[in-house]
């Protein structure tokens, strides 16, 4: 028997709108990369780093990239902050990582973490944080300080990401 045929198509036109928009949200995710890369090269350009060291331009596809001044005020937040933690770069921008602590973070790491800014080397650590919700997460962090071409620390970077094994 044969269908008829706006039942035909309504068939055919199902599939290519599910790819359509799986494309659109692939896209709206390189660009995000995209946008977050110009930020970066902005900053690193400004502060004359040789970015190309520190591998942003892999990482920041995984990684949520944070960057903060000597001070540890956040300058710079990868769009990824919003899936891993629920704010918005806006609301992170001028503030410290403490903002992502709670009573479940570990002091004995966050003294860990404290001595390694203290002393200006880089650091991998695991910690409890917190998503702007209130519940927590496992953070593994990755950071360092960054070194301006004249060889003077300028800011700190931490590429971070969810621990789903911890």
């Amino acid at each position: 028997m044969k269908k008829n045929s706006s039942e035909d198509i309504t068939n055919r036109t199902l599939v290519p709108i599910l790819a359509l928009d799986l494309h659109y949200e692939y896209l709206n995710e390189l660009k995000a990369v995209f946008a977050d890369l110009k930020k970066v090269n902005k900053i690193a350009s400004q502060f004359t780093w040789n970015e190309k060291d520190l591998n942003i331009e892999e990482r920041i596809k995984e990684e949520v990239v944070l960057i903060t001044d000597l001070d540890l005020k956040i300058v710079f937040a990868s769009n990824r902050i919003k899936r891993m933690t629920g704010y918005q770069e806006e609301e992170v921008l001028g503030k410290t990582p403490k903002m992502f602590q709670g009573p479940a973070t570990c002091k004995s790491v966050l003294k860990e973490i404290k001595e390694a800014i203290r002393l200006k080397v880089p650091f991998k650590k695991t910690i409890e944080n917190y998503k702007k919700d209130g519940r927590t997460y496992k953070c593994s962090v990755d950071a360092a300080p960054i070194y301006n071409l004249k060889g003077k620390i300028s800011h700190f970077i931490a590429f971070e990401k969810e621990d789903k094994s911890a």
